[in-house]
């Protein structure tokens, strides 16, 4: 009978989200493990008329694996997109090629049952569209960024030439949009960032979740030169090593969430999305704009940051100031 409580977002993802039309083709990509939320999106889809495809595939081994070819060929011929998957193909060049094609995309990594029914899907996203919107233009007119927060944060990093993006759950032609999180975000000039990063909210990948204690990097040159912290930060160390992939470590993106229902719990796009966090992606962002396709693209999430764009402050200790 859960599935019931899940109508009701599965219609807003359909509706709302990704405003599905009747004779449109519609993919769905899963994987054996969701392949209930994947069923409740297809009874949706199929009510606004809708041609439906369900395609499961094996769990990918991790974040940024890519899909079969089989269902990179078919992301092409869709109108829109749903990944309700255990790790993100968001990042890919499969979902890249997708988005150009003239797909709408919507990504649900890592989704569970209990997100269609409260917390960030709970969200107005036309009312949040406007400050992501406006967010994201700023992040596009900026030539340089600082970032810092209360716990040591310290980050420098060069932007001019890169768009800014607004992802508020509401997608047009080709484009993306991870749910429920709502963020503004950029992808800086490869090499350009320096400084520290301490994550102390959430690194919610490989298990690690809500932190117990900082999770303190060194930004050389724009890549991650040093992971210090406890067990959480030695996850996190081992994981990047085992990749064999020195790409792993390139700073990918500045992200700040907009979600005012989203909750810190350890899930990617509900802590993502938690109003006035921002993150710090490593690892690929050709996805946002960079050039960078590496083995994985994690997020190191904070509390209270500040963003200066060019001097300006907009968003302060999680205040939007835009």
């Amino acid at each position: 009978m859960k599935e019931v409580l899940m109508t009701k977002g599965a219609v807003k993802l359909v509706e709302t989200c990704a405003g599905v039309k009747s004779g449109e083709n519609v993919l769905i990509i899963t994987d054996f493990t969701k392949t209930k939320i994947a069923k409740v999106l297809a009874t949706a889809a199929y009510e606004k008329g809708a041609e439906v495809v369900i395609a499961t595939m094996i769990p990918r081994q991790g974040h940024g694996q890519e899909p079969p070819a089989t269902i990179a060929e078919a992301m092409i011929k869709a109108d829109v997109i749903f990944a309700p998957v255990s790790n993100s193909i968001t990042h890919t060049r499969s979902m890249k090629r997708a988005l150009e094609a003239g797909a709408r995309g919507l990504v649900l990594t890592d989704f569970t049952e209990d997100m269609l029914i409260y917390g960030g899907i709970e969200a107005d996203f036309n009312e949040q569209k406007i400050v992501c919107q406006k967010l994201a233009a700023a992040f596009t007119e900026a030539k340089t960024a600082r970032l810092t927060n209360p716990a040591g944060t310290r980050l420098d990093m060069k932007k001019d030439g890169r768009p800014g993006n607004a992802m508020y759950c509401i997608v047009q032609k080709g484009q993306l949009s991870p749910v429920p999180n709502v963020e503004a975000n950029f992808s800086p000039l490869e090499g350009s960032a320096e400084g520290i990063i301490v994550a102390d909210a959430s690194i919610p990948y490989i298990g690690i979740g809500v932190l117990k204690e900082a999770v303190v990097a060194t930004v050389e040159k724009g890549m991650i030169t040093k992971i210090e912290g406890g067990a959480q930060a030695r996850q996190l160390v081992e994981d990047l090593r085992n990749r064999k992939d020195p790409q792993v470590y390139n700073v990918a993106e500045l992200g700040v969430g907009l979600n005012p229902k989203s909750i810190m719990q350890g899930i990617m796009l509900e802590d993502e999305g938690v109003f006035g966090t921002v993150h710090i992606g490593i690892g690929t962002n050709v996805t946002l704009g960079g050039n960078v396709k590496a083995a994985i693209h994690y997020d190191l999430i904070m509390w209270q940051p500040t963003i200066e764009l060019d001097g300006r402050v907009v968003l302060e200790k999680g205040e939007v100031r835009i």
